[in-house]
């Protein structure tokens, strides 16, 4: 926490979303973007002349001029860079998942902790209409249903679809389930690249709370829905569409006999979520305010991420011992 007025910002990676990034802080009153580093140089210049700023001819060079870094990097890097800048006392905003491992997320948690700086993970829904207009109306869920689908595009294809698209409905999920995960029956298949770009898993919550989530990047169109059960009501969200309808006996219009149910429709209008996320993590770094998506909110959905993929493991391994489909590593 300190008392300026902006926070001297870098950024690391000029892919997609670091080049999103970038001009967000850029744009942002709050922030002071010093400066761009990549790898790859020509990229990196690309990205700083459009946004006006320098690229660092190297990490450190970068860390050296700043007070916080938004990590845009591929996920085997996040470790990496974020320990480097929480050991300098800088800030971090690292893209999901926080970690490529627990133990590198765990770790992560330690180091901001001892030095004092803010870790915020990049979950972007967490700042969306459609994640408040849900969590606004259902506290205690008994089923979930989510899909998240979409037609494939090589982007983001470093990473399992667990990763890449279903991480973002086990991140709202954990967000208004309330308890600890107890099982996960997950089903997976690599399609189109190297890692699963299919998935569903049914999760099992400890109080007895179970949400089914699907997951797919080789669509033939997009679709993002959303169903919950919960003793507040039925709600059912179509995030294409922004609508959301919501079934109880405290909101809305009355609907006749039904015996005291109403229902409320609701709609939102898009906003920029990064901008967003960009507001809540300055706040943080200036004025101490809480971190949205802090640690261990990176630390849970990683968890769940990662034991999908160990049960999507363990179900491929039933299928090749029965013959189902055929083996890889023969």
């Amino acid at each position: 926490m300190n008392d300026r007025r902006q926070l001297r910002v870098g950024i690391v990676g000029a892919g997609h979303f670091g080049r999103f990034h970038t001009l967000k802080a850029k744009a942002n009153p709050a922030e002071m973007l010093i400066g761009l580093y990549d790898p790859d140089p020509a990229r990196a210049a690309t990205v700083a002349k459009e946004a006006g700023c320098a690229f660092m001819e190297s990490y450190e060079a970068l860390l050296e001029q700043v007070d916080a870094v938004i990590i845009a990097a591929p996920a085997e890097h996040h470790f990496r860079l974020a320990s480097q800048a929480l050991e300098h006392k800088r800030h971090v905003l690292v893209e999901k998942p926080i970690a490529a491992t627990l133990e590198e997320a765990h770790a992560l948690a330690r180091l901001a902790y001892d030095s004092g700086c803010v870790l915020q993970v990049g979950h972007l829904l967490r700042y969306s209409a459609e994640h408040h207009a849900i969590t606004e109306r259902i506290k205690r869920p008994l089923y979930i249903e989510a899909t998240r689908i979409a037609p494939f595009k090589p982007r983001g294809t470093d990473v399992s679809v667990i990763l890449d698209l279903m991480i973002h409905d086990l991140d709202l999920v954990l967000a208004i389930v309330d308890s600890p995960i107890v099982s996960i029956d997950a089903l997976g298949a690599a399609v189109s690249s190297q890692h699963e770009d299919i998935a569903n898993a049914r999760v099992r919550f400890e109080n007895g709370c179970v949400a089914a989530i699907t997951a797919s990047r080789i669509s033939l169109k997009t679709e993002r829905r959303m169903r919950v059960f919960s003793q507040d009501g039925y709600l059912s969200a179509d995030f294409m569409e922004r609508k959301l309808s919501f079934i109880s006996k405290e909101r809305g219009i009355p609907l006749p006999g039904t015996g005291g149910f109403r229902r409320e429709a609701v709609s939102w209008q898009d906003h920029d979520n990064l901008t967003a996320e960009h507001d809540a993590f300055t706040a943080s770094c200036l004025h101490g305010a809480t971190i949205l998506v802090d640690a261990q909110a990176g630390i849970r959905a990683l968890d769940a991420a990662l034991r999908v993929t160990e049960s999507i493991n363990h179900s491929r391994e039933i299928m090749e011992m029965s013959g189902l489909i055929p083996t890889l590593h023969p």
